[in-house]
């Protein structure tokens, strides 16, 4: 009888330390962003290095403080991608990362086919807005944006404790 009870509560706690883990990562530690906030601003880098803000509606959002990764967002511009490829800097290696199921605007595989078959095209939108990570903006045709952050050469080097490329600024102090 002992045994059973054991294994019972074995049972039980794996389960809740299962749901804890699952809520914490899809849920705690996102927080939607409001759509009047200057974090809901899109900018993009233009070819003369200057971050310009473009018009955007319909922002949808979510960020979180433990780590810059977490940032995804949807949006619409109504600026036309011909002008904005002769504008903005093209973003090389784009790479979307996946958001919460929740957050149901942002499909991360679709996007990163889309920019593989040329079906959207990717923008840098900030350049190490924190060490190491970029922020990128992925735009189509009819107007639909998406945005996230994702770790750069530079950041990618200093995390994996390799010599920084050259054109790399100076990693900060206690990284």
């Amino acid at each position: 009888m002992n045994g059973k009870i054991v294994a019972g509560g074995l049972v039980v706690s794996s389960i809740l330390f299962g749901i804890g883990l699952w809520y914490a990562t899809n849920h705690a530690y996102y927080k939607p962003i409001e759509e009047n906030t200057t974090q809901a601003n899109i900018s993009l880098v233009n070819y003369q290095g200057i971050q310009e803000n473009v018009l955007a509606s319909d922002f949808e959002g979510i960020d979180g403080e433990m780590s810059p990764l977490k940032f995804r967002a949807c949006f619409k511009t109504p600026l036309s991608l011909a002008m904005m490829t002769e504008t903005f800097e093209i973003y090389e290696n784009p790479v979307p990362i996946n958001a919460p199921g929740w957050f149901e605007c942002f499909d991360a595989q679709q996007i990163g086919l889309d920019l593989e078959n040329g079906t959207a095209f990717a923008f840098l939108s900030e350049a190490n807005f924190q060490y190491g990570f970029d922020r990128v903006a992925a735009i189509y045709p009819d107007g639909r944006g998406y945005s996230w952050t994702q770790i750069n050469e530079c950041g990618l080097a200093d995390a994996e404790g390799d010599p920084l490329p050259a054109h790399c600024p100076p990693a900060p102090e206690g990284n």
